[in-house]
């Protein structure tokens, strides 16, 4: 049966975000993200309306199948695997808030950005403590090379935020904001500057929102974050062995996995099932048995475990690294999908974050019952490790 142009299974999907796409009409680039914290290097495209983030601009897209290009009399990019169409997709256009500017002239697109389609992000600490010391940095960030580059600032106020997420939501309809920061010195771990920027934000326009940062030392930041009117948490892994996160990101590696699943645990009875979150990077080193353990048992405490490709960005130390393999995506994908829709915990459910986007990762593709479904000894034994 031939497949219907326009469509991407799970499996094609992994693969393009992986090997990434080669853009042939580089003049007409269009809305794309480069340098800076993540998701970066990478274009949105939505695919009979599924987007997705693929990447642009990592070297190593040069060796991909995959290529694009735009058809100017029908504005849809079209999607080749060596030279054969494959799919058709439709690219975001540049928001309409991007034109506008602070009464004190500081571009909006400086604040928050659009990702995906229909999603506002901002960096609210544009620095992390660890980030310019070679011997705690996360090899694969580039937190900071935005800031190098003029395309962000600092640390954006919570008076900004607030000005730019009305704009957003009136004029763009923007549905969800994600927060992120990079870790200051303090154990709130950025937590504190979350927690007034969402006050402000929450004060400005109904939005959910999804904040993102480091377990605090305290857990009473989880509380005040839910307080201020935090929707959902992000605490990302990144990595899911010690042994990885050591060699990886050897200063983030200095909050112990153990601090991690004890912050889970408070988060989901704070913020509910499903409406906390990590981000895990697959192709860092962790093996695929570790990553499905890993995310089982996030599953069974009822935190997402948002699995994504790792993409080698410009100007880290791993701009060299080897691209991950689609084919171990769709393996891991294939357990964790029908684990997290038989926990009753699905991207569409949850109030906002990355995992209900979901661009940046086919898993959300999987959750489905008719799924084949995981091992459910291997369950069992992870749910009670």
């Amino acid at each position: 049966m031939t497949q219907k142009i326009g469509t991407l299974s799970g499996a094609q999907l992994s693969q393009l975000q992986t090997r990434g796409l080669r853009w042939l009409n580089g003049d007409k680039l269009g809305l794309a993200r480069s340098g800076g914290a993540g998701p970066t290097d990478h274009k949105a495209l939505s695919f009979e309306g599924e987007t997705a983030m693929i990447p642009l601009f990592n070297s190593q897209v040069s060796d991909s199948p995959y290529s694009a290009q735009l058809d100017e009399s029908s504005d849809q990019v079209l999607i080749f695997d060596q030279g054969t169409l494959i799919a058709k997709a439709v690219a975001p256009g540049t928001p309409r808030f991007y034109a506008l500017s602070t009464a004190d002239g500081v571009p909006y697109s400086q604040i928050a950005t659009l990702h995906s389609k229909d999603v506002l992000a901002t960096t609210v600490l544009q620095t992390c403590v660890r980030y310019r010391n070679r011997d705690t940095s996360c090899q694969f960030c580039a937190i900071e090379e935005s800031l190098v580059t003029g395309k962000t600032i600092a640390h954006k106020t919570p008076a900004q935020l607030a000005e730019v997420a009305k704009a957003a939501v009136e004029l763009d309809g923007i549905t969800q904001m994600i927060m992120t920061t990079g870790t200051p010195k303090t154990s709130d771990r950025g937590a504190a500057v979350l927690v007034e920027s969402i006050l402000a934000v929450k004060a400005s326009v109904n939005i959910p929102i999804q904040a993102q940062c480091e377990p605090p030392a305290d857990d009473v930041w989880l509380y005040r974050l839910k307080e201020a009117g935090t929707d959902a948490l992000g605490m990302h892994l990144e990595a899911v062995s010690d042994r990885v996160r050591q060699r990886i990101m050897p200063g983030k590696a200095s909050v112990p996995l153990s601090r991690y699943m004890s912050a889970f645990k408070t988060a989901v009875n704070i913020f509910g099932r499903g409406n906390v979150s990590t981000y895990i990077l697959a192709g860092l080193g962790d093996t695929e048995d570790e990553i499905i353990d890993m995310g089982l048992r996030l599953i069974n405490m009822g935190v997402y475990p948002f699995v994504v490709p790792f993409v080698p960005v410009a100007g880290t130390p791993l701009q060299n690294y080897p691209i991950p393999d689609g084919a171990m995506l769709d393996r891991i994908f294939l357990q964790l999908g029908p684990a997290l829709s038989a926990s009753g915990i699905q991207s569409a459910n949850t109030k906002a974050g990355c995992a209900k986007c979901g661009a940046c990762s086919s898993l959300k593709k999987y959750e489905s019952p008719s799924m084949p479904q995981p091992d459910n000894q291997q369950v069992m034994e992870i749910a009670h490790a």
